[in-house]
């Protein structure tokens, strides 16, 4: 979920590009949403995940905060593999 998240994110960026760089207007009209979605299921994930990680409410907090960030989901994915070897 992570990684979708933060994908989406990249490609709100280049849609928020061509709006201002090119007058193309749809392309945050129509990723804007779906990204917002998958940023709620992101959220949404971290909360049912965090104690099966072992992860400290600090760590979670970090995770969502880093979700925020452009590729900051892509370093939670990190954090959720070395956690899933762990296990």
């Amino acid at each position: 979920m992570s990684r979708l998240e933060a994908a989406s994110y990249l490609l709100l960026l280049v849609a928020t590009a061509l709006k201002y760089g090119a007058s193309y207007e749809t392309g945050v009209t129509v990723v804007g949403p779906i990204h917002g979605v998958l940023y709620l299921i992101y959220m949404a994930a971290l909360f049912r995940w965090f104690s099966h990680m072992r992860w400290s409410f600090y760590r979670a907090l970090a995770a969502m905060a880093l979700g925020a960030l452009p590729l900051g989901g892509f370093l939670v994915d990190r954090w959720i593999s070395a956690a899933n070897q762990r296990i």
